[in-house]
């Protein structure tokens, strides 16, 4: 134990001299098609230590649980923090833990670890013993990497639409205007309201072409967004000085290429627990 929070703590301190040397984490410069090239020599740097930890004892270490124990324990201090503080992509250290050195080599730690318990329960399989076991924690993995590697790709736009006129251009937050796939047009913003006339409900009921030339026609609401050609399109605002009577409607869209892997890895840990109530051993 003491060594493998002698790891954890290194980890951290290198991460410190980071942040200071070099600043946050730019998550940005592994946009795809970096990501996944980082995604691959990840994966090919776990099998190495694998293949190696006969000959290297630190590589065998790393598959034990006198790893994984304190660098969890590090993890739940670190993400404690990060519940604690408020977090913004423009905070430094503590108020942007995503981008924090130490956070982000803590989780790396992890996911090394992780690597090397699934492939040596996955060369001894065992059917019943080792599904639950291979769901929850190659799920776990496949979330954990996915969502931080992914989240380079992610955007969110802004665009403003005004009735009657259609709309392709959208803005994101440092300014740059984005042309989008389709096209939106706003036939009628909705609004209803308390007697005290606050915003009870507003939406949007728009018309979308598409580059294909399809065309359809929804109505977004708060929290109720549709989605096309992989875009999220949310309702985000309208001409507050115009209340119901607004002509302009804000949606926000967003795009997550990754996130069906992360569903992915989040579903296949709760089948692990599922799978965990099937194959469990019955005990008096």
């Amino acid at each position: 134990m003491k060594e493998g929070f002698a790891i954890g703590i290194g980890l951290i301190a290198l991460g410190v001299v980071l942040q200071l040397a070099v600043g946050p984490v730019a998550w940005s410069a592994f946009a795809w098609p970096v990501n996944g090239v980082v995604m691959l020599a990840f994966v090919a740097i776990i099998a190495l230590i694998y293949a190696l930890r006969k000959r290297v004892y630190a590589m065998l270490f790393l598959g034990t649980n006198y790893a994984a124990i304190p660098a969890m324990a590090l993890a739940v201090v670190l993400t404690i923090v990060m519940g604690l503080t408020i977090q913004s992509a423009e905070g430094t250290w503590f108020n942007n833990m995503l981008s924090f050195w130490p956070f982000v080599l803590i989780y790396m730690l992890i996911a090394l670890i992780l690597g090397q318990v699934i492939i040596g329960r996955a060369l001894h399989f065992k059917w019943k013993r080792d599904i639950p076991f291979m769901l929850n924690h190659l799920g776990l993995f496949l979330a954990m990497t996915t969502a931080t590697l992914g989240n380079a790709d992610v955007q969110r736009l802004r665009m403003i639409t005004t009735e009657g006129l259609p709309e392709w251009r959208a803005v994101a937050d440092n300014g740059m205007v984005k042309t989008m796939p389709m096209s939106i047009e706003l036939k009628k913003f909705m609004m209803e309201t308390y007697d005290d006339g606050s915003p009870k409900r507003f939406a949007s009921a728009i018309k979308i072409v598409e580059k294909s030339g399809r065309e359809m026609e929804a109505t977004i609401d708060v929290n109720k967004p549709i989605v096309v050609d992989g875009w999220k399109i949310y309702q985000y605002g309208y001409d507050t000085s115009m209340g119901a009577e607004s002509k302009i409607s804000i949606l926000e869209l967003v795009s997550d290429p990754w996130l069906p892997l992360v569903y992915a890895g989040i579903f296949m840990m709760l089948g692990g627990a599922v799978c965990m109530f099937i194959f469990g051993k019955k005990r008096k």
